[in-house]
């Protein structure tokens, strides 16, 4: 393997990103600023890049050998939820943007971006239906946890569907959930929506590591930032037909039964969508184990990424996936930094990686031979 060179993470950068990137609010339909952010970023790394016809964006590293390359994907999109109807006390119902449990809506602070031009953003609150002991008892601890046993309460002097209607709130307002950001000295960050945006912050990282180090990569590698994975799409559109291998980037969750490496890189070895790449996956792995990158395989029952709905929409692509680590997925998430700048730096290395198939599409060197037996 041609010698590749261990990329310095900017630290600072990487941490400054994700904190950006988590104060600006981006469920699955609303990521126009999102994604001007990153465009922007990519601009300071003079990385060229285009939107597709979706809004997604398409990033090109330029390399010696165009055809075939490969891709990294992260998301921007997040969890959220959207305006259902108008409760006769002037509540709002609330459906889900995304897979999330009601159990961690509940309680949390958000804002409802409504269609009113002047006034676009309205501060409420998650509750369940009985939301006080003093009135129901025990009843708030024995009703069902769900959505539709939650209503959201605007901060507004609003009694009736009328005097919501006067403000401006219409069925199908977007309403972004409040991350709240903390990042302690010990490393541990705590938010919201660190799925996927500690992903991204990563990318973006080793980026700026390949270009500090004016590193010329040996192929093409293509930056892929996603705007629908929470909802299902994915990178099912946001691919052309010279990229080989794809390297999915999302949380490895922490939990009970599970192998996550909780401060370096979790290599899946199979989600709910089958298993990843023989020779793509164990590519990886052999660049952890010859890197001192500290990692761990995992198998995920009840996941699935961006490499999924980019394999069902028909692209001939060898996958891979990627985890930064996360405790409370979905919910109330933990990481650290030293996982997502582990995975970092292996992202560096993977960028610098040569060519692990020839344009014939077989498997080049050692980790093409597969198991006889």
């Amino acid at each position: 393997m041609t010698d590749m060179i261990k990329c310095e993470i900017d630290q600072a950068y990487l941490l400054e990103t994700m904190s950006a990137m988590l104060a600006i609010p981006s469920p699955s339909g609303m990521t126009d600023a999102i994604v001007n952010f990153v465009r922007l970023r990519l601009d300071e790394l003079d990385i060229p890049h285009k939107l597709t016809r979706r809004g997604a964006i398409r990033a090109d590293m330029h390399g010696v050998q165009y055809s075939p390359d490969r891709a990294i994907v992260s998301h921007l999109d997040t969890l959220g939820a959207m305006v259902k109807g108008v409760l006769p006390n002037g509540r709002l119902e609330v459906v889900p943007i995304g897979t999330w449990s009601a159990r961690f809506a509940e309680g949390a602070r958000a804002t409802v971006f409504s269609s009113n031009t002047e006034r676009q953003r309205v501060r409420g609150t998650f509750l369940p239906l009985k939301a006080s002991g003093h009135v129901y008892n025990d009843d708030v601890d024995t009703q069902p946890i769900s959505w539709p046993n939650l209503e959201f309460r605007l901060d507004e002097k609003v009694h009736d569907p009328a005097a919501v209607a006067a403000m401006g709130i219409e069925i199908g307002d977007t309403i972004a959930v409040d991350p709240q950001p903390e990042f302690s000295e010990n490393g541990f960050i705590n938010s919201r929506h660190l799925d996927d945006k500690a992903g991204v912050a990563a990318v973006l990282a080793a980026a700026k590591s390949i270009r500090d180090a004016g590193i010329d990569l040996l192929m093409d590698c293509h930056l892929l930032f996603t705007i629908s994975e929470e909802v299902g799409v994915g990178a099912s559109h946001v691919l052309h037909g010279d990229v080989a291998e794809l390297v999915s980037i999302d949380n490895g969750t922490i939990a009970p039964g599970q192998n996550t490496c909780e401060y370096g890189v979790t290599i899946a070895m199979q989600d709910s969508s089958g298993p990843f790449d023989w020779h793509l996956t164990r590519s990886l792995i052999e660049l952890c184990k010859t890197n001192d990158i500290p990692f761990s395989r995992d198998v995920f029952r009840w996941y699935r990424s961006d490499a999924a709905a980019a394999v069902e929409a028909g692209n001939d692509i060898r996958t891979a996936l990627l985890c930064f680590a996360l405790d409370s997925s979905h919910g109330y998430e933990r990481t650290h930094i030293e996982s997502v700048e582990a995975l970092s730096r292996l992202l560096a290395l993977y960028m610098q990686r040569p060519p692990l198939f020839a344009r014939d599409a077989s498997p080049m060197g050692p980790v093409g031979d597969l198991p006889t037996s």
